[in-house]
């Protein structure tokens, strides 16, 4: 089976961003945004998922840090599309539950080849030191778009902010590497289309 791994250079005006992610590991995360609870959220996503991850990212966090988590999720979905070329043989569904203290995160992904977010979660605060929580849902509709995913996350409950985005990350994490996973019993394309 070929490697699947790809690199994807993003640059605007507003930001600058390259992805490096190999699905099938060695585990590792390397993690620069410039938004620090971003960073470690992408750092349990590599290590919860089992991906070797590089990010580095450079944006107008002078202004707010929209722009950079949303590129970062642009390009992140992008290099998932590549480096599942034509998706043969991939498991295709998967879903995991993930507990972070009292919050509960459930994440179902279909990589189905269309890109749809369904996100039911409430946050009592708007801000986790200085990240806004509103950008979890940004990064999660990039990254779904350009990863050609539908993807779903059900936060079943939860009260603190951090518990409950950390929780996301990981389920997403979980799920993302089971749906990606090799099914040795298809031996083409799942899907009775014949093409993702």
């Amino acid at each position: 089976m070929a490697e699947r791994k790809a690199t994807v250079d993003r640059r605007t005006t507003e930001t600058e961003v390259r992805v490096e992610l190999g699905l099938d590991g060695p585990i590792a995360a390397q993690v620069h945004s410039g938004v620090g609870f971003f960073d470690h959220m992408l750092d349990l996503f590599g290590k919860h998922g089992r991906f070797e991850l590089t990010v580095e990212a450079k944006g107008d966090t002078e202004v707010d840090d929209h722009h950079t988590v949303e590129d970062v999720g642009i390009a992140l979905g992008q290099a998932i599309d590549q480096a599942l070329g034509d998706r043969k043989g991939i498991a295709r569904f998967a879903q995991a539950a993930v507990p972070m203290d009292e919050a509960l995160a459930e994440t179902s992904v279909d990589l189905g080849g269309r890109g749809v977010l369904v996100f039911h979660a409430e946050f009592r605060q708007e801000k986790i030191g200085t990240y806004d929580v509103s950008l979890t849902r940004e990064f999660l509709q990039a990254m779904a778009a350009n990863a050609r995913m539908a993807l779903h996350v059900n936060v079943r409950y939860g009260e603190d902010g951090h518990h409950i985005t950390e929780a996301i990350f990981k389920s997403l994490a979980r799920a993302l590497s089971k749906a990606v996973a090799i099914d040795p019993r298809e031996p083409g394309v799942p899907s009775t289309k014949g093409v993702l």
